[in-house]
């Protein structure tokens, strides 16, 4: 009964308007944009990624002998020697030694806490970019998986699973699930449409469009018969629904734009392979109409314990990173590192042939790939295997391997005064300094100390 009107609702009234709000999620979702942006050489789009590899790497395989622009690149990583001028390689970083598992703190620096009903980390930088960049774009962000096992569960040290299956929190109490099926993020990015083209499209969103006038002429009778306070509730719900209304205004204004012929996906494919090619051309596809500037991908689970048969590795990936310094199965432990290398070098080859305002989707993107353990016999968090890539928008300049645990690269960096050498920055520390070159201003993010100087650490 409403105090004010003294008129009771129907309970169907009620249920129509909580289907509409359960809804709601799904049309933002389903309304793909195509935003005109202005691109010019002084404002380029910028972009960020970040592709996290699990159960850490073999380190003797990875990490140049020298700093400087004469690095040589190692049999992990020398697929990505064509892009040696767009790409920074970077040694010495560190993440909390006390993390449970070191996919949580890469992008947040945070420590998660004990017990599965007691989870907490900390906001990661793609999220409080994300939230940004998000004003321009019809998705604020992209989290993806090439395995997903959900974020339920209890894993190792009485720690919730939560801490190994994402790299994204939305806050501290957030973490955001990493999707696996690449027809689900394309139903994500495209709504049901069978595929990209541009009468499928168009006929997504006259369908969105006539479903949100419902929506609306709905809720304009529904405001005249309650009360106040519910008009209140109404009013903030109205501001979500002119949000989806805006941005389909804005789709349809370049609903006739050429895009890839792209079927929707059947599925996951079978093969280890296919469905990481198939995740990095969607990731593709969302920089390239900027339905996203935002995405985090990890090629597996923390504690993976995949196996690859298809380049002659049929171990499971986790009990083989326990490899007890053995040097066949550190070597063998290479190849699966190696090929996880090779093909994001085969994504990044894609990001350099596709145009981008005057430049490439390349020059314009930073992408973060590495581990959250160098040593993963050990579980060592130091030292972490971490390659930039991409140009930035012009804000990174490339062709160099950075080592900060030298200290040969840092020299303003000291020691804290308890003896502690702070030359070895933590990794949010270079979290900082990208959040800056992305426009995005935080004074602190975790363990952080102080943005990283990756301009002139090393000069050419």
């Amino acid at each position: 009964m409403n105090s004010i009107t003294k008129m009771s609702l129907p309970r169907r009234t009620v249920l129509r308007g909580l289907g509409a709000t359960l809804a709601l999620p799904l049309l933002d979702a389903m309304v793909p944009s195509f935003t005109p942006t202005v691109k010019t050489a002084a404002n380029p789009i910028k972009r960020f990624g970040a592709v996290y590899t699990p159960n850490g790497m073999a380190m003797e395989y990875w990490t140049p002998a020298k700093i400087g622009s004469d690095f040589e690149f190692m049999p992990i990583n020398l697929s990505l020697a064509p892009f040696k001028n767009q790409l920074i390689m970077i040694s010495g970083l560190k993440l909390p030694w006390d993390a449970p598992h070191p996919s949580a703190p890469f992008l947040s620096g945070a420590v998660g806490n004990r017990g599965e009903n007691n989870i907490a980390c900390g906001v990661s930088m793609d999220q409080i970019v994300a939230k940004e960049f998000g004003r321009e774009t019809q998705l604020a962000s992209l989290e993806l998986a090439l395995e997903n096992v959900g974020n339920t569960g209890q894993c190792s040290g009485g720690y919730s699973c939560v801490y190994s299956n994402t790299i994204s929190w939305r806050d501290a109490t957030t973490p955001l699930p990493m999707e696996n099926n690449p027809r689900v993020v394309f139903e994500r990015m495209f709504g049901d449409s069978t595929s990209t083209d541009a009468a499928a499209r168009r006929a997504r969103l006259d369908e969105d469009k006539s479903v949100l006038d419902a929506i609306l002429q709905s809720l304009t009778g529904l405001e005249r018969r309650i009360g106040p306070e519910d008009r209140g509730r109404i009013e903030q719900y109205l501001e979500g629904v002119r949000d989806v209304e805006r941005r389909v205004q804005k789709a349809e204004q370049q609903a006739s734009k050429e895009l890839p012929l792209v079927e929707k996906p059947g599925g996951i494919p079978a093969s280890y392979g296919e469905h990481a090619k198939l995740m990095f051309d969607l990731q593709l596809l969302a920089y390239q109409t900027d339905l996203t500037r935002i995405i985090t991908f990890m090629m597996a689970r923390e504690q993976s314990s995949l196996t690859y048969s298809e380049i002659g590795v049929p171990d499971s990936h986790h009990p083989l990173s326990h490899h007890a310094h053995e040097p066949a199965r550190v070597a063998t432990m290479s190849k699966i590192n190696a090929y996880h290398c090779k093909l994001f070098a085969d994504y990044v080859e894609k990001l350099k042939a596709t145009p981008d305002g005057d430049g490439s989707l390349l020059d314009h993107v930073m992408i973060v790939y590495g581990s959250g353990l160098s040593d993963s016999m050990d579980h060592l968090k130091d030292n972490l295997p971490v390659v930039l890539v991409g140009g930035g928008a012009g804000t990174i300049r490339g062709g160099r391997h950075i080592n900060y645990a030298t200290g040969a690269t840092l020299s303003t960096l000291e020691t804290d005064g308890k003896g502690v050498n702070t030359k070895v920055p933590p990794m949010s520390d270079l979290c900082l300094t990208l959040m800056d070159k992305l426009g995005v201003h935080v004074d602190k993010l975790g363990d952080s100390t102080r943005p990283l100087d990756i301009d002139s650490a090393v000069t050419l």
